[in-house]
């Protein structure tokens, strides 16, 4: 298996070698060749060198010993000390650049590369595990098995001397034992896995790309393994003080119970959680705070830890709960709805990971006996006035349990009185600190000072190759008032109106909630968010709701020219802003990479029209990681929508969706409305019972 890992590695390499050769080459070629005096502290004479006609480090660096020494003028010393220089330059440079993969425009080589990086990120999480395990394996049996190579055959071991004889028995017997021991783990199985995924064929070129839109993230984190690119330790490490940083290495972190790879800086989070015991984890929004405390929640869990609670809005409850799902093997029961009781019942008999809300959280009794394992606060800012019943709950769960995780992307040192709420649950000991003369002196030495308690990374420090494209469902539950109106577009048949349901009253919508708590995490962090919605009602509704002046929206009514004014205000202003487009309009022909927060306010009949939409801010020239959040509902048109279109041949759409025809036309490949939409319709009539028996359905507004 380590072979095969090895030859997958190989590949890969083979495929990067010549695409950062490249670009070092371009970024030598910028570089004066005077710079050369700098590396060797001005010792190096040059005139001849530049009189040759070099006026660029890479000249010297591609030119090699022999070409320079036959330069007139230049000795055989000046020619090593020139290019010893150059390739240093090389190596620092080497160590800066990274390789950029645009989906939009592949070309051989990098679809190579992202066909050679298919194979490891098919290989899943799983890898990691059957390589540490391998390299154990292998460690150990290296030392065993010669040893014990006499106690292969009665005469070899008979012809042996009595204490070679009893180091190969023994030596025998303790391999008996490992492969016992490794077999009872299903290790076998393990590596047989890993192995059959690193030798299955290369994907198809097509495969690889669609498969790399999908997952971007899980491509760059398996290429920043390989490469010698690596953003700044201490930045990926929150400049933390070395005391610190050095007892959260010393942490290890269990991946047993974990289904998901973490990034470098993502481990770390995980491990300071775990290291420091009471913290708050304020990563930037799109860094996957969640995915850190699961993976906190998974090691705990692989150490003997059977319960765990989670406390967050309403609004992400149910994110929780399929994340959970998804990135681990915990067991997570949402404790919400009329069910409540019963579920917190289940949940204290039989362990898991319990999911609630802060409006639920007061009415469930601390256990006197069972204390979580960690208690993970979501949104942890909610809870800053101590005199609110939200707080006074979580008081008494933090005084209960050993562990507490809170999560906020709200930057700590900007809200002084916040983070000293926070600490109060935490760490009271670290109040004077908060206090005193470290937050006048900046973020970074705030940060120094809170550091027993407190970590964030920004993106600009910790995602350093092309941005990703982080895809989130935010699925939320219809209020009182959202279910009313979707009954009713249900009973009307109207598929439009159930599209649309979920806004119709602006003061009890979920997903305006939802959409609210994105775009004002997004003003914390100073980024910018387009809002797509196919209706224009819709977009109407959000402009009244967010009560901060937007621009837009722009529709199909809006001339082309207005359309490109709009879009150069939203990138001139700076810092945070919101820009509003209905999707067919400004799914098209824009560039928004300004933004880096997209919100499509409800899912596509076309996936095409998604796609479109989200190129227009995830494309190149956009430097930080694009965050697309959908917002959905649950037993609703939503889901029946997104599952009829899961079903489609992906690889086929994805092809089409890259012709011209398709970037002109989505409907050429995309499913009928008309068909879809009488399908849904029939189906949640039927759910609900809804429709009378001669009433069609209609697919229009």
């Amino acid at each position: 298996m380590l072979a095969d890992h090895a030859r997958a590695l190989d590949a890969l390499r083979s495929a990067l070698t010549p695409l950062k050769a490249e670009l070092v080459a371009a970024e030598l070629e910028s570089i004066p060749v005077s710079r050369l005096k700098d590396v060797t502290e001005g010792r190096l004479r040059l005139g001849a060198v530049e009189a040759a006609g070099f006026t660029s480090v890479r000249g010297v660096y591609e030119a090699g010993r022999y070409e320079l020494r036959q330069l007139p003028g230049v000795g055989e010393q000046t020619a090593d000390r020139a290019l010893a220089a150059a390739r240093q330059i090389a190596r620092a440079v080497a160590e800066t650049v990274s390789v950029r993969l645009d989906v939009d425009h592949p070309e051989p080589r990098t679809t190579a590369l992202v066909v050679a990086l298919h194979r490891l990120v098919e290989a899943g999480p799983e890898l990691r595990r059957a390589l540490d395990a391998a390299t154990r394996l292998d460690e150990r049996l290296g030392a065993l098995l010669p040893a014990a190579r006499p106690a292969g055959g009665r005469l070899r071991l008979a012809l042996a001397g009595r204490h070679r004889r009893e180091d190969a028995l023994a030596a025998a017997a303790e391999t008996r034992d490992l492969v016992a021991e490794a077999t009872a783990r299903d290790v076998p199985l393990l590596l047989a896995q890993a192995s059959t995924d690193l030798l299955r064929d290369p994907a198809s070129d097509i495969e690889a790309w669609v498969d790399f839109e999908l997952r971007s993230a899980e491509y760059y984190s398996q290429l920043a393994e390989v490469s010698e690119h690596r953003p700044d330790a201490e930045a990926g490490e929150g400049f933390l003080p070395s005391g610190v940083a050095e007892r959260v290495h010393a942490q290890p972190l269990d991946d047993t119970h974990r289904r998901v790879s973490l990034r470098g800086y993502q481990s770390f989070g995980a491990r300071f959680a775990l290291a420091q015991r009471r913290v708050v984890l304020g990563d930037e929004m799109g860094l996957g705070k969640t995915v850190q405390a699961i993976a906190a929640l998974a090691h705990l869990a692989a150490e003997g830890h059977s319960h765990f609670l989670v406390v967050c809005p309403a609004s992400v409850l149910i994110n929780w709960t399929r994340e959970i799902r998804a990135r681990s093997t915990l067991r997570a029961l949402p404790v919400h709805g009329a069910d409540r009781r019963d579920a917190y019942e289940e949940w204290r008999e039989r362990g898991g990971v319990a999911v609630t809300t802060f409006d639920v959280l007061h009415s469930l009794p601390v256990p006197d006996t069972e204390k979580p394992g960690m208690l993970v606060v979501d949104e942890a800012h909610y809870v800053k006035n101590p005199d609110t019943r939200r707080a006074k709950a979580v008081t008494g769960w933090t005084a209960h349990c050993d562990r507490v995780l809170f999560l906020t992307g709200t930057p700590m040192e900007n809200r002084v009185e916040e983070f000293r709420a926070l600490v109060r649950h935490l760490q009271p000991a670290l109040l004077p600190a908060v206090q005193g003369g470290g937050v006048a002196a900046g973020p970074h030495a705030f940060r120094k000072s809170v550091a027993p308690a407190y970590l964030r990374r920004n993106q600009q420090d910790v995602l350093t190759e092309l941005p990703a494209l982080v895809q989130v469902d935010e699925w939320e539950e219809l209020s009182a008032a959202d279910r009313d109106a979707y009954r009713k577009a249900v009973a009307e048949g109207n598929f439009m109106a159930m599209r649309r349901a979920a806004y119709a009253d602006a003061e009890k919508s979920a997903k305006l909630g939802r959409l609210r708590e994105l775009v004002a995490e997004a003003a914390d962090n100073g980024l910018k968010v387009v809002v797509f919605s196919y209706f224009r009602e819709v977009l109407a509704t959000v402009q009244q709701c967010l009560g901060e002046p937007v621009l837009g929206p722009i529709s199909g009514g809006v001339p082309a020219a207005r359309r490109q004014r709009l879009v150069d205000a939203f990138a001139a202003i700076d810092g945070h802003a919101v820009l509003l487009a209905q999707i067919e309009a400004g799914g098209t022909g824009l560039n928004l990479q300004a933004a880096s927060v997209v919100i499509l306010c409800e899912p596509q009949v076309k996936p095409t029209m998604e796609h479109q939409a989200v190129a227009r801010a995830h494309r190149m020239g956009q430097i930080r990681t694009v965050q697309v959040h959908r917002l959905l509902a649950t037993d609703s048109v939503d889901d029946r929508l997104l599952r009829i279109l899961k079903n489609k041949d992906r690889l086929f759409d994805a092809y089409a969706r890259r012709s011209d025809i398709a970037e002109a036309t989505p409907d050429a490949v995309d499913v009928s409305d008309a068909s879809l939409a009488r399908r849904i319709v029939e189906e949640e009539q039927q759910r609900l019972a809804a429709r009378p028996a001669d009433q069609p359905a209609r697919t229009t507004s």
